[in-house]
């Protein structure tokens, strides 16, 4: 939370900017003709949102949408909805209108479902999964609303031999774990090429089960809870299937406590696997992480590609044509070189294939809330189908 709150103003302040600078255009036109487009706010929009980063993200949605002029209903998840409710008490402090910006708790199959239902909507934009798109879907296409839809990732982390073998282990524990691997971009497929393979599974064997497990409230914590009893049952069963495929288990595998007995706790766990099972295809959002070996650059890419989600993924090589080379070829809506989870209210976030529909972030998100208009100028052209003579006029 301490690292959203920190980030949080960036949205509003970069929104802010666009939509003081945001200009229409005057497109060339055939003839003593001028074209005019312009953007207007979309109307009322709905937003839905996660339980994972849920101030961060709700503020990547809301902040394009006022700085469009729209009408905004957030719902929050059930499981996390607090800090978003207070962000809304916030803006009515600092002064935006009342009604501008609603905000509404409730279950995703009742409260969700009934406001993404409603034929007065312009625009939803979901953060969620697969299913939750698929529910919504129908009745937003019955009433012709659009829809921007962020679904999860399965982000492969490539790793080549120019990489330090402990620059690329603490590369991966960053892109693995943050948030107990809660996040849509977690690096949850670590693509390791096979000339630094077993020296980079040893280190990586052993930092991970010395990672510090915790209450998320404490300094020293460096892996926390995850969201729910069900989400440690789904680690659970990823955990089982992986074996049963023939995985093995190089560390972690198990739920487990804090040092009071208490919350939802998952160990970090590294499952050396093999492409095309569940564990490389599937998203967890946990801590379970996926170990492949890759004998070559064109294994990698062939690997990272395989998955029908593309959000997110990430290239670690110290080769800068090797770099682009690899990331002009991962079929993915982001891909850091030398980095992982990187945002910026500028950087458009989205992905391909089955992770998504549209962008977050950027001109694209801003452009995502408005409609463009359209207003053609005649100032120098007769209309000939006004002549008074009737052997003069045309009408096809």
């Amino acid at each position: 939370m301490r690292a959203q709150l920190a980030r949080v103003p960036e949205w509003l302040e970069y929104f802010a900017s666009l939509a003081r600078v945001h200009e229409g255009r005057v497109t060339p036109f055939k003839g003593p003709v001028v074209n005019t487009l312009t953007r207007l706010p979309l109307g009322v929009v709905a937003l839905i949102t996660p339980y994972n980063h849920p101030l961060l993200i709700a503020m990547k949605k809301i902040g394009a949408a006022l700085a469009a002029g729209n009408v905004v209903i957030v719902k929050a998840s059930e499981l996390a909805p607090l800090s978003v409710l207070r962000l809304g008490a916030l803006f009515q402090e600092a002064g935006l209108p009342d009604g501008v910006l609603q905000i509404v708790s409730g279950y995703g199959y009742e409260t969700g479902k009934y406001l993404c239902e409603s034929p007065l909507l312009a625009k939803i934009d979901l953060t969620g999964g697969l299913a939750t798109y698929k529910a919504i879907a129908p009745s937003a296409s019955a009433n012709l609303i659009p829809i921007t839809a962020e679904l999860g990732g399965k982000a492969p982390v490539c790793f080549f031999p120019s990489m330090d073998v402990e620059h690329a282990v603490k590369a991966a524990l960053f892109a693995s774990f943050i948030a107990s691997g809660q996040t849509c971009v977690t690096g949850s497929r670590l693509l390791v090429h096979a000339d630094i393979y077993d020296n980079f599974t040893a280190l990586l064997k052993k930092r991970v089960e010395a990672l510090r497990l915790g209450d998320p409230f404490d300094d020293q914590t460096q892996i926390g809870t995850v969201i729910s009893k069900t989400a440690v049952e789904r680690c659970s069963a990823f955990v089982e299937r992986a074996v049963q495929e023939g995985g093995t288990i190089l560390c972690g595998g198990n739920p487990t406590t804090n040092q009071a007995g208490k919350g939802f706790y998952f160990q970090p766990t590294i499952i050396e696997t093999r492409p095309q099972t569940d564990l490389e295809c599937n998203e967890v959002f946990g801590p379970v992480i996926a170990l492949i070996k890759c004998q070559s650059e064109e294994d990698i890419i062939h690997v990272a590609n395989g998955s029908s989600l593309a959000l997110g993924a990430s290239v670690w090589t110290n080769d800068f044509k090797q770099a682009h080379r690899v990331a002009d070829k991962i079929e993915a809506g982001i891909v850091w070189i030398n980095g992982h989870h990187l945002n910026d209210p500028s950087s458009p976030w989205g992905g391909f294939k089955q992770s998504g529909l549209g962008k977050e972030n950027g001109l694209e998100a801003y452009e995502s809330y408005t409609k463009l208009k359209s207003t053609v100028i005649n100032y120098g052209v007769p209309p000939v189908w006004f002549d008074d003579e009737p052997a003069n006029a045309r009408y096809g």
